[in-house]
């Protein structure tokens, strides 16, 4: 399925290319796919933050009564000896007949405590809580506050253990990388033999491994990688990201053979492939540029994946590699795909100094100068998009 909607949906997916991929490397957990503002963060933002349970609901009087049962973040607004806060709002009974208790954010403003937004949470959700002790740590350097979390990622409650698993997913991986190395790999291990772990959680868990474990603990990622159902899943990346950490030599053996075997499945081969790219960024220490860049090569003969190989060679700056690009023209590969052929263009045009892909751009400006055109002004677009905001 996703070889065909790459098929089908070129225009997309070259902007998609243009804007999403420039970003820097650096700015979340490269193998979290839950990231965005948390609820840490909103309670930061509110005013007041109470989770209480709504009563004596009044629909004429647009009003409701909120009896206090948790105090997440507090305001000297609020008359403390007072156990209940009335809401300028009606909250009307569940239409699923269950009972729901509110986490109510406030804004304060001359006094004036102001509900601006509700959650409704059963009725023994352990989140109000959980925010409360975030509360404790919201100052704290950076590697203990990640540790309070992480003995949160397997509540039982999810909206905790989601809200935690976002907190991971904002930290930039050079931050987190000194935190992992001191967590219990017991645990770890745990969480990645558990059959009911969700597949989204794979590739921070793995990563985590790779950087708390030992040399035995890479049995369990290659048996990951080894199963038919996992490796199909999400955060397979981290999974071979992890296995290089563990045991360099054979875990990047394990993808090369992964990155060159165009029978394995596309989500299987652009897992590597990001595993490449992370390896690459981050962890030069554990296999060469050379030998990564190397590893990217393998999938230009592939139809299906041989665009973003080029693209990864393009914003790598290896335009050493032009000959071995510009010689896929003629090819099944640059005759069948399009998009191929764009992301040698755009490749072309981002290394003038060399002589063949210069003739190259020219030959394709004579036949097709508004696609030469539309993709100068793609990379322009990029250019612009990975410069730093202006304060």
């Amino acid at each position: 399925m996703v070889g065909l909607l790459r098929r089908f949906v070129p225009v997309l997916l070259l902007a998609y290319l243009a804007v999403g991929l420039s970003a820097s490397p650096g700015e979340a957990c490269p193998f979290c796919t839950d990231r965005g503002q948390t609820l840490n963060e909103e309670v930061s933002l509110a005013s007041m933050v109470i989770f209480g349970d709504p009563r004596n609901a009044d629909l004429a009087k647009d009003t409701t009564d909120l009896k206090i049962e948790v105090v997440v973040k507090d305001h000297k607004a609020r008359n403390k000896k007072l156990g209940v806060i009335k809401l300028s709002r009606y909250i009307p009974p569940a239409e699923d007949g269950k009972q729901y208790k509110y986490l109510v954010f406030f804004d304060v403003f001359e006094k004036k405590m102001d509900a601006y937004r509700g959650v409704n949470l059963k009725p023994d959700s352990k989140l109000p809580e959980y925010l409360r002790r975030a509360r404790a740590v919201k100052d704290k350097p950076l590697a203990e506050r990640l540790r309070f979390f992480f003995d949160y990622l397997d509540s039982d409650d999810l909206d905790v253990a989601s809200d935690s698993y976002k907190e991971f997913g904002n930290t930039d991986y050079k931050d987190y990388r000194g935190v992992a190395k001191t967590l219990p790999a017991d645990r770890v291990v745990r969480w990645l033999k558990d059959p009911n772990t969700p597949s989204m959680r794979f590739g921070l868990y793995a990563s985590m491994l790779g950087h708390c474990g030992k040399e035995k603990d890479s049995a369990i990622l290659k048996h990951l990688l080894d199963d038919p159902d996992h490796r199909a899943g999400s955060g397979v990346d981290g999974v071979f990201a992890a296995y290089v950490m563990l045991k360099p030599k054979e875990g990047w053996k394990y993808l090369t053979d992964v990155l060159k075997d165009n029978k394995q499945d596309f989500i299987v081969r652009y897992a590597a492939l990001r595993a490449v790219r992370f390896l690459h960024d981050y962890r030069t220490d554990l296999v060469s540029k050379k030998d990564l860049v190397a590893g990217s090569c393998l999938l230009l003969s592939q139809d299906d994946i041989a665009d973003l190989a080029i693209e990864d060679l393009r914003k790598w700056q290896c335009w050493d590699k032009a000959n071995q690009v510009l010689a896929l023209r003629g090819t099944p590969v640059y005759n069948k795909m399009p998009i191929v052929r764009r992301a040698m263009l755009r490749y072309c045009l981002s290394c003038p100094a060399n002589a063949a892909a210069k003739a190259y751009v020219a030959e394709r400006r004579k036949a097709d100068a508004e696609g030469v055109e539309e993709a100068e002004e793609l990379l322009k677009l990029e250019v612009e998009s990975a410069r730093p905001a202006k304060k």
